[in-house]
C-alpha cells in the first residue's frame, strides 16, 4: 500500500480534489434549482445532461490524447470544469445549467480517462489491486467530503460555487508538477454490443438499469432532500450515506462474489437494494429512516457494478475482456443518460417519493432478471470464475480495463498456485 501511495499519491490527492468538486456541484445544483424554483422535470434535464456528456466523452477523450497528450487534454478539460462551475449561480437558467452539465460531463469524462491511464501506467502486477481499491477509495471519500462541504455557506450565495471551482484548478498542481512519467496511450476497439449481449444477457441488462438506480443517486438524491423539505445539512448526510454504504459493503460483496454463484449474489444484492427502496418510500417522511435506505441502496447498489463486470468476464476469454470493457461503460452511461429523465417524471406525477419508486422498479427488475436467467444455463464452477476487482461507476473505460488485467493477473497467479 506505502508503495502505490509513493508512486501515485499526487494523482490519488488530484483525484480527490476533482470528486470534492463533482460531488459539490451535483448536490449544490439539486439545492440551488429548488431554491431558484425550477421545476423536477427541469431538474431532471439539467442532471441528465451529465451524463450524456460522460457519454460522449468517454468515446472522444481517447482520440484527443492521442493528438496532443495527456497534460494539455488534461489542464485544458480540468480548466473548462472550473470555469463553468462558477458560472452557474451567474446564469440561473434550466437551459444554460443543462448545457453546463453536459460540458461538465464530457470534460470529467475525459479527465478520469486521463488520471486512470496514468494510474494504471504506474502499477506493476503486484499493485494494480490496491491501486484499484485506492483509486475507488479517494474517490467515494471525495464525494462524502464534498457533502459536508455544502455546510460551510448559504447556497443561495456564490461562495458554494467558488469552492470546488477553486479545487478543481487546484486538482491540476499535483497531477501536473509529479514526475510521474506520462504513459503511452492505447485504447481498445470495444466489442460490438450485440456480441456482448449474447455472451452475458444478464451483465448487459443488469447494467444498464444500474446506470438509471447510479443516475439517480448521484444526480437526484438533492433534488429528492430538496422537494421532500430536507434542509441543507440533512440533505448534505442523507447524499453521503449512499457513498459510505459503498464503502461498507464493497469487501463484502467482493469476498462473496469469489466464493458462489455470482447470479446468486446479484440477485440478492438487487433484492435488498428494492427492498430499501419500498422502504424508503414508505417511510420517506421519516429522516432516520431515510439514512438506513441510502445505506441499503448505496451499499447494494454501487458494487453491482464491479460484480456485473466479473460476472460477464466469466464467459469470456482473457483476450476479449478488455474489448467488452468498452461496451459495457456504454451500456451502463445510456441508462445513466435515462435515469434522472425517468426519475424526474416519476417525481413529478406522484411527489418526491417517485425517487425511490423508480430505484425500487429497477432493482426488483434486477433481481427479476437474474433469478430467469438462473433457469436457462448452468452456472460456471467458482474455480474458473474470474476474480473480482473493485471499480466505480464513475469510473471511465480505462479504470475498467484495467480492473479487467488485474482479474487476468489473479487468475493466472491462482492457476500457477
Amino acid at each position: 500500500m506505502l508503495q502505490v501511495l509513493n508512486g501515485a499519491w499526487a494523482l490519488l490527492l488530484g483525484m480527490m480534489l476533482l470528486q470534492v468538486g463533482n460531488g459539490m456541484q451535483g448536490t449544490l445544483l439539486g439545492i440551488r434549482g429548488q431554491i431558484e424554483g425550477f421545476s423536477t422535470i427541469e431538474m431532471s434535464l439539467v442532471m441528465s445532461g451529465y451524463f450524456v456528456g460522460f457519454l460522449f466523452g468517454s468515446r472522444m477523450a481517447p482520440e484527443m490524447i492521442r493528438r496532443v497528450g495527456h497534460v494539455r487534454v488534461f489542464a485544458a478539460l480540468a480548466s473548462m470544469i472550473s470555469a463553468v462551475m462558477i458560472l452557474y449561480p451567474a446564469l440561473t437558467d434550466p437551459i444554460a445549467w443543462g448545457a453546463g452539465r453536459i460540458l461538465i460531463g464530457f470534460c470529467f469524462s475525459g479527465v478520469y480517462v486521463t488520471a486512470e491511464s496514468w494510474l494504471n501506467n504506474s502499477a506493476t502486477n503486484e499493485t494494480r489491486g490496491q491501486s484499484l481499491s485506492l483509486y475507488m477509495i479517494v474517490q467515494m471519500a471525495g464525494i462524502v467530503a464534498a457533502q459536508f462541504l455544502l455546510l460551510v455557506a448559504d447556497p443561495g450565495g456564490f461562495i458554494l460555487f467558488i469552492i470546488p471551482s477553486v479545487l478543481v484548478s487546484l486538482s491540476f498542481a499535483p497531477i501536473l508538477l509529479s514526475i510521474s512519467p506520462t504513459p503511452a496511450f492505447g485504447s481498445t476497439k470495444p466489442m460490438s454490443l450485440s456480441e456482448i449481449m449474447r455472451i452475458s444477457p444478464l451483465g448487459c441488462v443488469g447494467m444498464f438499469l444500474l446506470g438509471g438506480v447510479f443516475a439517480a443517486q448521484f444526480g437526484m438524491a438533492a433534488v429528492f432532500g430538496a422537494e421532500a423539505g430536507l434542509n441543507v445539512a440533512q440533505i448534505s448526510t442523507f447524499v453521503a450515506t449512499f457513498y459510505i454504504g459503498a464503502l461498507v459493503l464493497q469487501y463484502p460483496i467482493g469476498w462473496l462474489s469469489d466464493r458462489m454463484d455470482r447470479r446468486v449474489l446479484i440477485f440478492a444484492a438487487a433484492l435488498l437494494c428494492g427492498v430499501g427502496a419500498v422502504l424508503g418510500f414508505v417511510f420517506s417522511g421519516y429522516f432516520v429512516m431515510l439514512l438506513v435506505v441510502a445505506v441499503i441502496i448505496g451499499g447494494t447498489s454501487n458494487p453491482l457494478y464491479s460484480l456485473l463486470i466479473a460476472y460477464t468476464n466469466d464467459f469470456l476469454e482473457h483476450d476479449d475482456m478488455a474489448a467488452a470493457s468498452g461496451g459495457m461503460v456504454f451500456i451502463n452511461g445510456l441508462g445513466a443518460v435515462a435515469g434522472p429523465l425517468v426519475t424526474g417524471w416519476a417525481m413529478g406525477a406522484i411527489g418526491p417519493r417517485g425517487f425511490f419508486a423508480v430505484i425500487g422498479v429497477l432493482m426488483l427488475a434486477m433481481a427479476g432478471y437474474a433469478a430467469y436467467r438462473m433457469t436457462q444455463r448452468a452456472a460456471p464452477s467458482v474455480d474458473e470464475t474470474e476474480s473480482y476487482a473493485p471499480v466505480v461507476a464513475s469510473s471511465s473505460p480505462v479504470a475498467v480495463e484495467a480492473a479487467q488485467e488485474y482479474a487476468i493477473e489473479s487468475a493466472q497467479v491462482e492457476s500457477a498456485g
